[in-house]
C-alpha cells in the first residue's frame, strides 16, 4: 500500500469508527456506518417495541438511498471529467454538516421518535452510506474503512501465515493493521467526544473530511 492510501484508510477508518459509536451513543443505540448492527436491533424491536424502532426502520432504505446516489453522482462525474473522489468526500461533508446542524434544532435529544431527532441519525447515515459507496467503488486497493469484521477475519488469518513464513501475508498484514487500529481509536474518541461536546463532537469528522477532500489527488 502507498503512503498516501495508508494515511487515507487510517483517518477514514478512524472517521467510521468516531462517527458509529457518537451516533450510537447519542442517537439511542442508532449503528450509522453499517447496517448489520441494526438489523439485530430491529430484531430486538420487533420482539420488544420500543420509541427508536421507527429510527431503525427508516435507516435502511436511508442507507440504501444514499449508496444509490453515490453510485449515480461517481458516474455522472466520470462521464464529465470531474474529481469523483474528491467531490465524493465534499458531499458526505455536506450531509455530515446537514447531521450536525439538524442536531442543534433537535436539541435536547431526548427522544428517539421526535422528527429532527430522526432526521438527525438519518442525515449522518446517509453521510456514512456514501463512504461505503466511495469506499468499494474508488477506494478498491484500501482496506475496507466502514466495516472491521472482514478486516479482523483476514488480519487473524494474515497473521497465522505471516508466522508460518509467508511473505505475501506479511505485506497483507502491514496493509490491514492500521486502518483496524484506527478505527478502534475512533471508537474510544467519539465516545469521549459526545461526554465532552455532544453533537458539536461531529464537527471534527466534517473537519476531516474537507482536509481529505482537499488532499485527494482525483
Amino acid at each position: 500500500m502507498e503512503r498516501g492510501d495508508t494515511k487515507q484508510s487510517v483517518a477514514l477508518g478512524f472517521l467510521a469508527g468516531y462517527v458509529d459509536t457518537l451516533g450510537f451513543i447519542g442517537l439511542f443505540g442508532l449503528f450509522t456506518a453499517h447496517v448489520t448492527g441494526n438489523f439485530v436491533l430491529l430484531g430486538r424491536g420487533m420482539a420488544q417495541p420500543a420509541p427508536d424502532i421507527w429510527l431503525k426502520l427508516l435507516v435502511f432504505p436511508v442507507f440504501v438511498l444514499g449508496v444509490a446516489l453515490a453510485r449515480l453522482l461517481i458516474l455522472r462525474w466520470e462521464r464529465n471529467g470531474s474529481r469523483q473522489l474528491r467531490n465524493s468526500l465534499l458531499l458526505q461533508t455536506l450531509l455530515m454538516t446537514a447531521s450536525v446542524a439538524c442536531a442543534w434544532l433537535a436539541a435536547p435529544v431526548d427522544r428517539p421518535d421526535a422528527p429532527l431527532t430522526m432526521l438527525t441519525g438519518l442525515l449522518c447515515a446517509g453521510a456514512m452510506a456514501v463512504q461505503n459507496a466511495y469506499g468499494k467503488l474508488l477506494l478498491g486497493k484500501v482496506a475496507a474503512t466502514t466495516v472491521m469484521t472482514g478486516n479482523v477475519t483476514q488480519l487473524v488469518i494474515d497473521l497465522v501465515d505471516t508466522l508460518r513464513g509467508d511473505a505475501d501475508a506479511r505485506g497483507r498484514l502491514k496493509k490491514l493493521v492500521w486502518p483496524v487500529l484506527a478505527f478502534a481509536v475512533g471508537c474510544i474518541s467519539g465516545a469521549l467526544a459526545f461526554m465532552l461536546a455532544g453533537f458539536n463532537g461531529l464537527l471534527l469528522p466534517c473537519a476531516l473530511l474537507l482536509w481529505l477532500a482537499c488532499a485527494a489527488s482525483d
